[in-house]
């Protein structure tokens, strides 16, 4: 049982991270509601399960890579869910974006259920994924912690520990996705203002990027956005308006006010609102500036 994992998301991000697990020596019970994701796998590390109940049977551990609240509490609860068949003091490794209510509200059906819940929101694109370059955020009981760590170190390059509230990664998770909008949406506009001012943007961008900005975020996305390089698609517009969401609902239920969250919020809604959902959320940024500017 030790080498069995239970792996149930296989998008953009869940893909990589099945595969830098079954690099690691386990064999994987994957689901995925598109099932011909498993075919990017190993087909003989992975046994490619039906049903999020079907992962779940037998494992010490089950990872969810899944991208919303309702979504991943239905694999945990719904007819087919993870708890029809989660043995007893089994892990649940959840690695979404979701609310800090989610998250208390699947740590309390696991605790009914006999097994543990443990939050692990993750940063980083499918690249960083797929090169062990993740971020994991994580908060919960120590000692589930401490369980989880050799599946975790295998999916990233550093684990930092939040706390035992088990809400708090996810906190985390989504105040550092608002600051990657809100930069994006600072990038956008001063790299279009530029554009607009007869200046190359990629120059600008590249400058800002190696001096006074020399940051991840500023080098990555930065460079997305000045060159309007938005294929392959890493992470999805409506991902990114869920993100915007969850940071306006939480900042509201905290009496927290975020101007800039509800302006990228907007901008991300009108994105999606012009069908461009399914475009990377650094064009339904960059491509919404650049439209209003009329370039």
């Amino acid at each position: 049982m030790e080498n069995k994992i239970g792996f149930i998301g296989l998008g953009n991000m869940g893909l990589p991270m099945a595969k830098n697990l079954i690099e690691a020596g386990y064999h994987l019970q994957v689901y995925n509601r598109t099932a011909d994701k498993a075919s990017a796998l190993d087909q003989s590390k992975i046994t490619v399960c039906k049903t999020p109940a079907e992962a779940a049977a037998n494992v010490d551990f089950v990872v969810t890579m899944l991208p919303e609240d309702d979504i991943l509490i239905e694999a945990v609860a719904g007819a087919d869910g993870i708890l029809k068949t989660l043995p007893k003091n089994a892990l649940h490794i959840s690695m979404s974006t979701i609310s800090p209510d989610a998250a208390e509200a699947l740590k309390k059906l696991h605790d009914e259920a006999g097994n543990h819940y443990l939050a692990s929101p993750v940063f980083g694109r499918p690249e960083a994924a797929a090169a062990k370059k993740l971020w994991i955020c994580v908060s919960g009981d120590a000692a589930l912690k401490e369980r989880a760590k050799p599946v975790l170190e295998n999916l990233g390059q550093g684990v930092v520990d939040f706390g035992e509230g088990v809400g708090s990664a996810n906190v985390v998770k989504i105040t550092g996705n608002f600051m990657i909008m809100a930069s994006m949406e600072m990038m956008a506009e001063a790299f279009t203002l530029a554009e607009k001012n007869g200046l190359d943007r990629t120059n600008v961008a590249d400058f800002f990027g190696s001096t006074i900005f020399n940051s991840p975020i500023f080098n990555n996305y930065g460079k997305l956005i000045a060159n309007k390089q938005y294929e392959p698609v890493g992470f999805k517009t409506k991902l990114g308006f869920k993100d915007a969401r969850l940071a306006f609902a939480l900042s509201q239920k905290s009496n927290a006010p975020m101007p800039l969250a509800t302006l990228v919020h907007n901008r991300l809604l009108t994105a999606v609102a012009k069908g461009k959902g399914d475009t990377d959320w650094a064009e339904g940024v960059g491509g919404g500036v650049d439209d209003d500017a009329g370039i």
